[in-house]
């Protein structure tokens, strides 16, 4: 959760459409990208002849089996830690059907115990980090994206086999910056009922920067986070994609 998926699904609306926004403003993400674990999947999922986007935040152990078995292509967004542990305790101070995060420390213990949903962020990752030989996957980190979201939409294109002409690239830019899709009532969760997301607490689309953590982080708690992910990730090539200090 958190690494950035409503903006893959609007890049990869874009691509698909050949630049026509017109889908990514009249249809909602949850129905051109329907998640897997929803019990509403079946019958928003499209079954058309040439693709279906389909999106999940399920861990390696219970979903690459079956992908194994397909010819599905992965893309696996993967985003700094610190970054994900405050944008999910504002998710959950957001979504009612989550626990009550009670304060960000609280949280974030949480978070590195691998107690939250969908369980541990380091499992997570290493867990699809282990399909590479597996699946087709391609990896992407939501820094990548802000670095180069044109690069990197031109990488995705080739990972589909999906054309991506000037013309495309440039509406994709423009309909996949931060601020067109905090205003698309398509992509920002605004139209979801109070009784499922209380909007009083906030917009789903809060910031979307890079390095918000240290905003919010204390001394004593980045020390803590530095020491459980150097645990968990030194045996990973991950450490060079995002700044832990």
């Amino acid at each position: 959760p958190s690494p950035g998926t409503t903006w893959m699904q609007e890049i990869l609306t874009l691509l698909y459409s050949r630049g026509d926004a017109l889908p990514a403003k009249t249809i909602p993400n949850w129905e051109r990208a329907p998640w897997l674990e929803q019990i509403h999947f079946r019958g928003a999922l499209r079954d058309t002849a040439t693709h279906r986007l389909i999106t999940s935040h399920l861990p390696a152990r219970v979903l690459a089996p079956m992908l194994q078995q397909s010819k599905a292509k992965v893309i696996y967004v993967a985003r700094n830690p610190k970054d994900v542990a405050v944008s999910f305790y504002y998710f959950h101070r957001l979504a009612k059907f989550l626990p009550d995060p009670v304060s960000f420390d609280a949280f974030l213990q949480k978070f590195l115990e691998g107690t939250v949903h969908y369980g541990s962020w380091f499992d997570h990752v290493k867990g699809w980090l282990g399909q590479r030989q597996l699946l087709d996957i391609f990896y992407v980190t939501y820094e990548e994206l802000h670095q180069d979201l044109r690069g990197t939409a031109q990488r995705l294109s080739a990972f589909l086999g999906c054309l991506l002409g000037p013309e495309t690239l440039g509406a994709l830019e423009q309909h996949c910056s931060f601020a067109a899709m905090r205003d698309n009532a398509m992509a920002n969760y605004s139209l979801i009922p109070r009784e499922i997301m209380d909007h009083s607490q906030g917009r789903f689309m809060r910031k979307g920067v890079v390095g918000d953590w240290r905003d919010h982080f204390s001394p004593l708690q980045n020390a803590l986070f530095n020491r459980v992910y150097q645990e968990e990730m030194r045996d990973t090539d991950l450490c060079a994609l995002w700044p832990m200090a």
